[in-house]
């Protein structure tokens, strides 16, 4: 392990060209301690080369983290100058190196003659601001901005607050506030690359509330997530606390599970939309119901009787006019006016397919055949015969 303290040699003293540490994912700022794992063998011999000599590296960060090896022109045009205060190499080959930021430079030209990436470079100059006290209020909008981003954040330690008030440099406030920022590299490279403190702090701001703004949105679906899962949760609670009480009164020895059973029925029926709406409804309204109570029954038996009608059963139907007209014949002597109508409706079906409006209605005292004539249509046809008498029905809501 190798280990250094911070190098008081002047920026300008450092040796030209500089070896490179390409970084993905990450942003150096000056001023900023950070560890890195380097694995690359033109990374680790760069670090070599820069601890041999004067422990300064360039950092530059890489446009594109998924290239292995970078070129001159994969890399950003703006870096940080800093210093190595240690390194260490780990048992599984790589290096880890604990690096502190210097100075903003922009990188003049790159090569990789030595084997590793080295650059020339120039520091950035600080932009003078003529107006202080303009400075000193944008300063500290961004620090109430940012206490606003720390405190709807779960990242980020309440600490850091602490640490940013101990910090009497604007400039070095501005640098520790962008590396803690969850912003996309291109927006930290591009802080990087402002030299005027005032501006930096303003480009900060922006992305500070546009953060917030997101935060704010997160915490807001999390908050409806939250509410929508208390709700479900506390009608679990009451429905299993009202079986539990019906239980104990004698209410509910079988209609849980028929509760359940019926529900289950229901999805399996095949009904249309609005019927299976209108069914559930029914349930609904019937597990609030006390099993005793006469409107139950009622309700129970409209679910009887929507259950037991045949959604989805379907008989196919027979088109064979000459079966048709030899079950007729068969089953009845004369009506031969009666018998070729009924004939002429069968063909008529089977051309049209989808016969609508028509019906066949029979006609007469009792004993001429009718129900005879029906029962003999629907054998013909393969269709089953269904009697429902009607004697003495005066209004059709008893139908219903």
């Amino acid at each position: 392990m190798s280990t250094s303290k911070s190098s008081d040699l002047p920026v300008a003293s450092t040796r030209q060209p500089t070896p490179v540490l390409s970084l993905r994912d990450v942003v150096v700022y000056p001023h900023m301690v950070i560890p890195l794992f380097v694995g690359r063998e033109r990374s680790v011999l760069a670090l070599d080369e820069a601890m041999n000599v004067d422990k300064r590296i360039l950092l530059i960060t890489q446009k594109s983290p998924e290239i292995e090896e970078p070129e001159a022109g994969d890399l950003f045009g703006c870096g940080t100058l800093a210093n190595i205060l240690q390194m260490l190499r780990l048992p599984d080959g790589t290096t880890k190196v604990l690096v502190e930021g210097v100075e903003r430079v922009a990188v003049e030209a790159l090569n990789d003659d030595a084997g590793y990436l080295a650059g020339t470079w120039h520091p950035i100059p600080a932009a003078e601001s003529d107006e202080p006290e303009a400075l000193d209020i944008t300063a500290r909008s961004l620090i109430g901005l940012f206490e606003q981003y720390v405190k709807l954040s779960r990242k980020i330690p309440v600490e850091l607050l602490t640490t940013l008030a101990g910090i009497a440099d604007p400039s070095r406030q501005a640098d520790t506030i962008a590396a803690h920022l969850g912003i996309r590299i291109e927006d930290k490279q591009r802080i990087l690359e402002t030299a005027g403190l005032r501006e930096r702090m303003v480009r900060l701001m922006a992305l500070i509330e546009g953060e917030i703004d997101v935060l704010k949105l997160e915490k807001r679906i999390r908050g409806r997530v939250k509410t929508q899962m208390e709700k479900s949760q506390r009608e679990y609670y009451l429905n299993e606390q009202m079986k539990a009480i019906q239980k104990e009164l004698g209410d509910l020895d079988e209609s849980g599970t028929d509760m359940g059973d019926l529900e289950k029925k229901i999805d399996k029926a095949g009904m249309p939309r609005e019927a299976r709406e209108k069914a559930r409804n029914e349930l609904g309204k019937l597990k609030m119901m006390s099993p005793m109570s006469a409107e139950a029954t009622v309700v129970r038996n409209y679910l009887d009787w929507i259950l037991a009608v045949p959604w989805k059963k379907r008989s196919k139907v027979r088109h064979d006019i000459r079966a048709a007209e030899a079950i007729l014949e068969s089953d009845h002597y004369g009506l031969e006016k009666v018998k070729e109508r009924i004939l002429e409706y069968l063909a008529v079906q089977q051309r049209v397919k989808k016969l609508r409006g028509p019906i066949l209605c029979l006609v007469g005292p009792p004993g001429v055949g009718k129900t005879s004539l029906g029962r003999s249509i629907a054998r013909a046809t393969g269709r089953e015969f269904i009697r429902m008498s009607l004697g003495g029905v005066r209004d059709e809501a008893e139908i219903r």
